[in-house]
């Protein structure tokens, strides 16, 4: 297998053990920042240039694209679809899980838990929002953001009212959260490969410190994850249409509560606390993906009236 990866930097703890775990099991692999592609949007010909040269065929790209380059690295991975490439990933379900508001109305459709959000957009609203979420303290949140920043926890309504007029005069999008008091600074993070959950870790926050990332001083400890939450984990996945994500989620007394979403989760975290091997297995599946859909380009078109015809038909009351 031919393998790009799209990241910002070969280097990267992730980016490298990805790598590694692919030449391991015998695949080239090659390791390209997204934003030296230059997108070629031309009628019936997309095309893609790294640098001068024109990309050269690959079987499978996969993205790791940063909340930093979210909008141009979308565009490139949507190009490789355009292009027929198979994409662990794509543009789409990616964009979904980036945006913090649009990911929760797609779980909550799918009557999947997550705590009670309110996106408020005037000051004159605040108030109702604050009583829909259960009043302060209050998670406050920019709606594109990871790695806990972004985040933010507000103790008071006179707080939320300042944090959100000075976010809104810098134009951010901002959401509001339901604090969990029970999860007492601590969540799972939860690897989502394919239709499994392949690792599992509990994080919690340092002292003085809500965010449990391990980013921001978080710890984190190996933990062996409650079927209920492997289930929510993995359904939240699907509901975004993502192939591998990381999944954070609160323990609450109702059961599991989805907080976010990453479809670029990072692997050292993980992978040191749990002992798992996240790469392998990413590349593992990655593997099964593209014989997939290598086997549906092969079978053969049928002309939807002969399908129609194979399918039974009910018979009509009085018939």
């Amino acid at each position: 297998m031919r393998l790009l990866i799209l990241s910002r930097s070969a280097t990267l703890y992730s980016t490298s053990r990805l790598v590694l775990a692919a030449r391991a099991r015998g695949h080239e692999v090659t390791v390209a920042d997204p934003l030296d592609f230059h997108v070629v949007v031309s009628r019936g010909r997309p095309s893609m240039y790294l640098g001068s040269t024109q990309v050269p065929h690959v079987d499978l790209v996969l993205p790791r694209i940063g909340a930093s380059i979210t909008n141009y690295g979308l565009a490139v991975v949507r190009q490789f679809d355009m292009m027929g490439v198979p994409v662990l990933n794509t543009a789409i379900a990616i964009a979904r899980s980036r945006d913090k508001l649009r990911a929760m109305q797609l779980l909550t459709k799918k009557d999947i838990d997550v705590p009670a959000t309110v996106c408020a957009r005037t000051p004159d609203s605040i108030h109702l929002a604050l009583s829909l979420i259960g009043g302060t303290p209050a998670i406050v949140k920019l709606q594109q953001g990871t790695q806990g920043i972004g985040t933010m926890i507000a103790e008071t309504p006179q707080a939320v009212s300042s944090l959100l007029e000075t976010l809104w005069a810098m134009g951010q999008d901002i959401i509001l959260q339901e604090y969990i008091a029970e999860s007492k600074g601590r969540d799972f993070r939860a690897i989502v490969v394919g239709k499994r959950v392949v690792a599992c870790m509990r994080r919690q926050a340092r002292a003085g410190e809500f965010r449990s990332n391990l980013h921001r001083g978080g710890l984190g400890v190996r933990v062996r994850l409650d079927p209920r939450y492997a289930q929510a984990a993995i359904a939240a996945v699907q509901v975004m249409g993502l192939e591998v994500a990381g999944v954070d989620m609160l323990e609450s007394k109702t059961g599991p509560k989805i907080l976010e979403i990453n479809s670029s989760p990072g692997l050292e975290g993980i992978e040191k606390t749990s002992g798992v091997d996240v790469a392998g297995a990413i590349i593992e599946h990655a593997e099964r993906f593209l014989v997939r859909r290598v086997k549906r380009r092969a079978r053969p078109a049928v002309d939807a009236a002969i399908e129609a015809e194979r399918r039974p038909r009910r018979m009509r009351r009085g018939a």
